[in-house]
């Protein structure tokens, strides 16, 4: 499971990338690529960060990162569907599997939490 979603974030982490690509260059698309950039492509990073976590404690902190990450993404990719930057056909696909990664991270953290007291 590990593995897979290492693999399913740093994925996530380029589809991102090649969605700010298509961005319009004006300055409402540089501020929202800005913004995106940051926060879905640390998902992963974060990630990653929280397997090499050295206490349960440090994982749960790491993954509550990458939970705050991942909502903050979500609500980049809704507001390039709904102010019209993009196609919602060419970004709904991306703000679900935001949502996937989103409900996986917060059972993950949940589990980890109870596991934990």
């Amino acid at each position: 499971m590990q593995k897979d979603l290492r693999r399913r974030t740093k994925e996530y982490a380029l589809r991102i990338i090649k969605l700010i690509e298509a961005l319009p260059k004006t300055t409402t698309g540089r501020m929202v690529s800005n913004q995106l950039i940051r926060c879905g492509t640390s998902i992963g990073a974060n990630y990653r960060a929280a397997l090499r976590g050295r206490s349960k404690a440090e994982f749960i902190a790491k993954i509550g990162i990458v939970i705050e990450e991942a909502d903050e993404s979500a609500f980049w990719l809704e507001i390039i569907i709904e102010s019209g930057l993009l196609k919602s056909k060419s970004v709904e696909p991306l703000l679900q599997e935001t949502k996937e990664i989103l409900a996986i991270m917060i059972t993950t953290s949940n589990t980890a939490f109870k596991d934990n007291n």
